[in-house]
């Protein structure tokens, strides 16, 4: 592994951000002038996208950067352009997950199909609100990952069969967890099987596409060896399953002026979670029915709410559910470990570790 890299440690969190940021300022100003001189009508697409686009932790851009230096790479100027992508790609499945979920709200401001239907009825425009809302909403995701394409190739990289793959694998991946996690929602599934399908989504939509696919995708376009991609897997895929465990506590018991969400949203949403499973197996038969039957209902109370938050930790299934992420957390540090072994340098690792942990631990 060592000949995978360069001696010189992983480039700071926050200089990863500021340089993915000021990419995607720059490409964002770049595409919304050549629109702009198609139909000066485009600024009402674009404006919210780069508003949108200018928010969020980007997780995925730095690990994609992190493999690209892991592998050896060092061209700053290709990898912010691949890492700037992920996050396009990031804010068009944000976009159209916050229309799937009839969420209102996206990192405490209008969702995106908020803002669309909220400007139709301000300026008095014809037809339906919520319809033109939706529309625009849709039009703009998917010019988003139209986008998302093109700063990709900005990078100018050549890509070989690995990270042709790992391209490809990142943009399916993420729609087809989408559609288990929609899927999962509308069925009817027993609760025997319900933990399995959960987890399906919870690899799929968030694990693989969080944390793997971004590290291995960089590491890929440094020509990174199979055995550091393999490396990189074990030790993203459990971190990403970690990653959307600590998510799904924060949805139900997170601070709203940190989450951006209402207390308690997925609750009201019906999100079919592990943590739901584990109230389910866990809970009173007659508690277990009572909880079962208003998730996801309309028109939820927020005292119905707070119950249904009790029932999660008076059940033991808030205790256990940390307890799988305590296992996923140090499968991922045992995995770190042994690249540390394999030659990984020791302030790299640390560098990982400590992202690891604010990944996993976000009670704050």
């Amino acid at each position: 592994m060592t000949a995978d890299r360069q001696p010189a440690s992983l480039s700071t969190l926050d200089d990863v951000r500021q340089r993915v940021d000021a990419r995607l300022t720059s490409f964002l100003e770049e595409s919304a002038t050549q629109l702009r001189d198609i139909s000066p009508v485009a600024d009402r697409l674009t404006e919210p996208l780069r508003a949108f686009a200018a928010g969020g932790k980007r997780v995925r851009a730095v690990l994609l950067w992190w493999g690209y230096e892991l592998a050896g790479g060092r061209d700053a100027s290709a990898v912010a352009s691949a890492a700037g992508s992920v996050e396009l790609l990031h804010a068009a499945a944000l976009v159209h997950d916050d229309i799937i979920d009839a969420s209102e709200t996206r990192r405490g401001s209008p969702a995106v199909h908020a803002h669309f239907r909220d400007h139709h009825r301000s300026a008095h425009l014809s037809g339906d609100a919520l319809l033109y809302g939706t529309s625009a909403a849709i039009i703009a995701g998917d010019l988003c990952l139209a986008l998302s394409e093109q700063l990709f190739d900005a990078g100018g990289f050549t890509l070989d069969a690995a990270a042709r793959a790992a391209h490809a694998e990142l943009r399916r991946d993420v729609m087809l967890g989408q559609f288990l996690d929609v899927e999962l929602q509308a069925a009817r599934v027993p609760r025997a099987e319900l933990r399995t399908r959960a987890d399906e989504v919870l690899t799929h939509k968030t694990a693989k596409y969080t944390v793997v696919q971004p590290l291995v995708l960089g590491a890929a376009l440094a020509g990174a060896s199979q055995s550091l991609r393999d490396g990189l897997t074990a030790f993203g895929l459990p971190l990403g399953r970690a990653f959307q465990m600590r998510d799904d506590v924060l949805g139900v018991f997170g601070d709203p002026r940190v989450t951006g969400k209402p207390a308690g949203d997925d609750l009201v949403q019906g999100k079919r979670t592990i943590l739901v499973a584990e109230v389910l197996e866990r809970a009173r038969p007659a508690d277990a029915d009572w909880f079962e039957r208003r998730l996801g209902q309309p028109h939820m109370t927020e005292a119905e709410v707070d119950r249904m938050s009790s029932l999660i930790v008076d059940s033991g299934a808030l205790a256990a559910f940390e307890d799988l992420i305590e296992q996923e957390t140090g499968a991922a540090l045992t995995a770190l470990d042994a690249l540390a072994e394999q030659g990984l340098a020791s302030a790299d690792v640390a560098t990982l570790r400590t992202f690891a942990d604010a990944l996993t631990d976000r009670r704050s």
